[in-house]
């Protein structure tokens, strides 16, 4: 399905053209910012360097977090270094998994028993894919335990596609309430589709496609970069290529666009269905006029109530991963940077 009538309250209509306004103006973008940083938060084993962030999630114990990085620097293609690693509430390394299975990591989520998932996120023709292709890697979606064994498998390694059982260069995992698993196809040039699988593998559902087909149209994606749903069962797609979010139903029905949040690399949304956004690349080189940094806002309405702006970077990519904990603090992969970065609530 293409795209769908779009519904919603007068509520979060009001509030989209409000904020669309504020926008055109600059006004969204001088929201209240409530947050300290601390650069370069976390130490990894030994005191090696912090390697390109890919992904956040919070464990479910509430105390550590995980990051996926790429080895260092920003390949992990022939790399004896784990990439997966779980953090405790000072930043310190309890554990790290997954050396040896993954080229060029990129999406990753947790499932409701702990389980993690990483995608391969380099497309065909992506120079940042070829060592991995050499060594017949990407193009999968892995799924492991916490002790790193593979339970799963999506994706024929190596080799792209667009067809049910291939992709290329998957950008997103996102595992739903019931064990359903969708994806979002993929990276930069790769299939602008988003799939939704069975818990055991089977493709349900599949929204735009294609390999190099990038539309603006509703419904359609270009570089859907992350995936989220909130409590409702939305489905949140950071259609970054568009600068724009849209949301569907679970049976993939378009139920709103919002653009008053930037150029969405990464998303979070919290129990209260708070949404954070990752903005690392607005600026004179993409989305001109827009501030780079991260929106904070209400999921259900589409509110922006807080905006922590990221100056460092004017050009190249800048925070695209992120993830809050219980007490509101964000932390986030700062990929130009090289960096992992938390973000401390001073203020209510």
């Amino acid at each position: 399905m293409k795209s769908g009538r779009r519904h919603t309250t007068i509520e979060t209509l009001l509030g989209v053209l409000v904020c669309g306004l504020l926008a055109h103006t600059g006004l969204v973008q001088a929201q209240p910012n409530p947050y300290q940083v601390v650069y370069h938060w976390g130490e990894l084993p030994g005191g090696r360097p912090m390697g390109v962030v890919t992904g956040v999630q919070p464990d479910p114990d509430g105390e550590h977090i995980w990051i996926v990085e790429r080895c260092g620097g920003n390949q992990c293609a022939g790399s004896a270094l784990n990439p997966i690693h779980k953090l405790d509430s000072e930043g310190r390394t309890v554990r790290s998994i997954g050396a040896g299975l993954f080229a060029w990591p990129h999406g990753f989520d947790m499932d409701a028993d702990g389980n993690l998932w990483v995608t391969e996120g380099a497309p065909e023709g992506d120079a940042r894919g070829e060592p991995g292709s050499e060594l017949g890697m990407g193009h999968q979606i892995i799924k492991l335990n916490q002790d790193g064994e593979v339970l799963m498998r999506l994706g024929e390694a190596g080799v792209p596609g667009d067809d049910a059982e291939h992709f290329n260069g998957p950008a997103a995992v996102l595992i739903g309430p019931t064990g359903e698993i969708w994806v979002a196809d993929g990276h930069r040039g790769g299939n602008n589709r988003i799939m939704k699988f069975s818990s055991g593998g089977e493709l349900l559902l599949q929204l735009g496609g294609g390999i190099e087909d990038t539309s603006r149209e509703s419904g359609l994606f270009n570089d859907p970069h992350d995936l989220k749903m909130d409590s409702q069962g939305r489905l949140f797609v950071a259609d970054r290529g568009n600068n724009r979010i849209q949301i569907f139903s679970q049976e993939g029905q378009l139920l709103d666009i919002w653009t008053q949040f930037g150029r969405p690399s990464g998303l979070w949304i919290d129990a209260d269905d708070k949404l954070y956004v990752a903005d690392g690349m607005s600026g004179e080189q993409w989305n001109r006029g827009w501030e780079r940094g991260i929106r904070i806002g209400d999921a259900r309405t589409g509110y922006v109530t807080e905006f922590i702006p990221d100056y460092e970077i004017p050009n190249g990519s800048g925070i695209e991963f992120l993830a809050s904990d219980r007490s509101g603090n964000i932390f986030a992969g700062q990929v130009g940077r090289q960096r992992f970065e938390k973000y401390i609530r001073v203020r209510p």
